[in-house]
């Protein structure tokens, strides 16, 4: 494929492109570096992969073979040096797309992160609350109904430091679909749960995925965790190696 001059001089390049329906996000060639010289890391090495719509996809692979780097930018969080993603027919080069990538990281895509990343001040009712208000939106009965989902409604006034491990990451994952995202990415979500909490928290995945057909894409360690999952991707050394 041709390189259009403008990607060539670090433009901003964003392109709305003829998608199969079916497919809500692709990568392609994605590769990404951190470090200079003798001490650069090849994370990505032209990474490749397709999500269907309302699919439950898992990723696993070993420490440091780049599956939390691929999700971030996947997410729009952060950019890879060469190649592009395309999320819900909308092309992202790796050119420079700010306000465009913040747009569709309000609009399209939650992110349940490992460590939860609650706002302490705030209750959990709080932090969900703000997802949207943060997006210009207040309707506090969608809330009230998604915390009752997640099986939190009754404590959902205190705040994350007074809430276990596992209602900790079930307002995490109520904050992340509170504004209704096409996409759910979670980074590691059983990682730092027990046994109980983590089965309890893959089922509602799996309810989620199955009964409001979301799709999701999930980074995971654990052969039980992938299990929930519609398919499963192996990557090794910065490319997916089995499927």
């Amino acid at each position: 494929m041709q390189t259009s001059p403008a990607c060539k001089r670090g433009v901003l390049l964003i392109q709305k492109t003829m998608t199969n329906t079916s497919t809500i996000l692709k990568a392609t060639n994605i590769q990404k570096s951190f470090g200079k010289g003798e001490a650069k890391n090849h994370v990505l090495r032209g990474l490749n992969l397709q999500v269907d719509r309302g699919e439950f996809l898992a990723i696993m692979g070993p420490s440091g073979c780049g599956k939390s780097t691929l999700l971030h930018i996947l997410g729009l969080m952060d950019q890879p040096d060469e190649g592009e993603v395309t999320l819900d027919g909308e092309t992202f080069a790796h050119a420079n797309a700010r306000p465009q990538r913040l747009r569709f990281l309000r609009e399209k895509i939650g992110f349940v992160f490992q460590r939860f990343n609650l706002i302490s001040v705030l209750s959990g009712r709080d932090n969900v609350r703000m997802s949207l208000r943060v997006r210009g939106v207040r309707d506090d009965e969608y809330v009230e109904k998604l915390l009752q989902r997640m099986g939190v409604a009754e404590v959902a006034h205190r705040k994350p430091g007074e809430l276990s491990i596992g209602e900790q990451q079930r307002i995490a994952v109520a904050r992340a679909l509170a504004h209704k995202p096409e996409i759910v990415l979670a980074d590691e979500p059983t990682g730092n749960l027990d046994t109980d909490n983590g089965d309890a928290l893959l089922e509602l995945f799996r309810q989620i995925n199955r009964q409001d057909a979301q799709t999701m894409v999930m980074i995971t360690h654990s052969t039980e965790a992938a299990r929930q999952a519609d398919r499963v991707l192996h990557m090794r050394d910065g490319l997916i190696e089995t499927e």
